[in-house]
């Protein structure tokens, strides 16, 4: 079960939430609130796996809140505003939902929110399992990409282009650079830019603000330039 609450400062938006959550047999309804710092009650007590939120309300807004998060739950915002979807994204949340929101909309994203929540999950389990490959949301199915085999990953605004040593065709799939980057061994694939990720083996040479993958060459941004030092440093 995917354990959520729902934030809405509109009654009968709120309600008419807490109907569609009704409808998803693996969501749980921990609490509905009508602002942020109901929310945050909640979450002080609970454990949340997901939020359904809206933007505009009175005090603190959502996207501020999501803003001043530590740690976030997966986050669903469904709201009458257009205008703020891209900041929306911008904050790693699954699905950006305006109202009035189709229930089959609402399922749609529903299911991402699921699909995340099982890689999530099984990403948790490392620390007592070894993985050699990871499942991502494509076609409407789960598709298996065996971790070896990843040789680059370009970032495409809310999907990724997995990019294998084994094939010519990259696997597209909507996923964020967070999501995924959380999925890999942190030993086996650098982060080099807010769109790229390299698998290490694949380095075939470096300079000061670029890799190598061979004939490839991929833009290393100043903010990941000390990781690329650092590993440089390690494999010396």
């Amino acid at each position: 079960m995917i354990r959520c609450i729902a934030v809405d400062d509109e009654p009968l938006a709120l309600e008419l939430l807490e109907d569609n959550i009704s409808k998803v047999p693996y969501l749980e309804l921990v609490a509905s609130c009508n602002n942020v710092m109901e929310a945050m009650a909640v979450l002080e007590k609970n454990t949340v796996d997901l939020i359904f939120l809206d933007i505009q309300m009175p005090g603190i807004t959502g996207l501020q809140w999501i803003s001043s998060m530590r740690e976030k739950p997966m986050i669903i915002m469904i709201t009458a505003y257009e205008k703020f979807a891209l900041e929306g994204f911008n904050q790693d949340v699954v699905d950006y939902l305006v109202k009035p929101v189709p229930l089959e909309r609402f399922i749609k994203a529903c299911q991402k929110a699921k699909e995340l929540h099982s890689l999530k999950t099984a990403a948790a389990g490392k620390s007592t399992q070894t993985f050699d490959f990871i499942f991502v949301p494509s076609d409407y199915s789960m598709l298996k990409v065996v971790i070896g085999d990843i040789r680059w990953i370009e970032g495409l605004k809310d999907y990724i282009r997995i990019n294998l040593f084994s094939s010519s065709k990259p696997i597209i799939t909507r996923f964020t650079m967070k999501n995924i980057e959380d999925l890999l061994p942190a030993r086996e694939f650098l982060r080099i830019h807010k769109s790229y990720i390299v698998a290490v083996s694949a380095i075939t040479a470096v300079r000061k603000s670029s890799v190598f993958l061979n004939d490839l060459e991929l833009p290393v941004s100043d903010n990941y330039r000390d990781e690329l030092q650092a590993l440089l440093g390690n494999r010396q």
